[in-house]
């Protein structure tokens, strides 16, 4: 059962991401199964780097009630889609809307999901 929602949740976060690509025109996604490896690729740097920064900046995340986290999620965002071939991302400002629509869309297809199963 854990695997299988994993397995379904991959699978979401991977429709979110190629739906922001058809959405905002400065992020560009070659395939569904390049949102799929992008996906994970995510996941990667968030595991990994996120923690550093989020600690890091938590003086500047706090002072803005949150709000630096945005800021702190298009970077992540970004440079995953520098280690992902056939992902990519033009310039800052499509990073910061991609990542604001990616958990907005994240959040409604992962409730839609949940609730019909």
């Amino acid at each position: 059962m854990f695997l299988a929602h994993w397995i379904v949740n991959w699978l979401l976060g991977a429709l979110a991401l190629w739906l922001v690509a058809q959405i905002i025109p400065g992020i560009q996604v070659r395939s569904f199964g390049t949102a799929m490896l992008a996906t994970v690729m995510i996941a990667l740097v968030d595991i990994t780097i996120g923690p550093i920064l989020r600690f890091i900046a938590f003086p500047i995340t706090f002072l803005t009630l949150g709000l630096f986290r945005l800021v702190l999620n298009a970077l992540l965002l970004k440079l995953a889609s520098m280690f992902t071939p056939g992902f990519r991302i033009d310039g800052f400002l499509n990073a910061l809307l991609g990542s604001l629509v990616l958990t907005i869309l994240d959040i409604v297809l992962h409730r839609l999901a949940w609730a019909t199963l």
